[in-house]
């Protein structure tokens, strides 16, 4: 495992290596939410199940968290940042890029998976709307998505379950995994490292 800074518009990002053994078949750029970093459990999960398969993961830290601040830049900010990353670890991005990210970071890499050429994306507890607020979606983010798409979603996520996230993008492929537990998706990470284990390989 290595890091390296970025630089972006918004200040620098950090980016965190995590190799394969051998060389890599892909590379999954992963980044984290709104009130954490590249270090919960389900993007640790993800990370374990991806470089298990030969896959090289980015944990990304956007801008604003590296700046110690404790409130997350505007959705068109975040996506500035991460385009910004995507082009700063160009030589890092071997074979098949998939991008990823858990909530606010699962929207990130959503609304920008078309424009940078991702071939799959991967959304740990995708805020289908704020707790309570089922009037604010954000569905549109991930029916959007024109590649391959897994969700992974916690069975009690209060931002949305499984059932009313399925229902919320009607007919769109992306695939809905119900895994234990809440938001935070820290109940069961062996679930969550599963689901990706049995979807990854198919992107390769």
């Amino acid at each position: 495992m290595s890091t390296r800074d970025v630089d972006t518009p918004l200040g620098p990002a950090r980016v965190t290596v995590d190799d394969p053994l051998a060389s890599p078949l892909g590379t999954l750029l992963l980044g984290h939410g709104a009130g954490g970093g590249i270090e919960a459990p389900d993007l640790l999960a993800a990370t374990a199940a991806a470089t298990g398969l030969g896959w090289r993961v980015l944990r990304v830290e956007q801008p604003w968290r590296v700046a110690g601040k404790r409130i997350a830049a505007a959705p068109p900010k975040l996506d500035e940042g991460w385009t910004a990353i995507h082009a700063g670890v160009g030589e890092l991005l071997t074979g098949p890029v998939v991008f990823g990210g858990r909530s606010a970071g699962a929207r990130v890499a959503c609304r920008t998976a078309s424009a940078l050429g991702a071939v799959g994306v991967l959304c740990l507890a995708f805020p289908l709307h704020p707790p309570g607020k089922p009037e604010k979606s954000r569905a549109h983010e991930l029916s959007a998505v024109e590649v391959p798409t897994l969700v992974v979603q916690g069975d009690s996520d209060a931002f949305g379950g499984p059932t009313e996230l399925r229902v919320a993008i009607g007919d769109h492929p992306a695939q809905v995994v119900a895994v234990r537990g809440d938001h935070a998706l820290k109940a069961d990470p062996d679930a969550v490292r599963t689901a990706v284990q049995t979807w990854l390989p198919t992107l390769a």
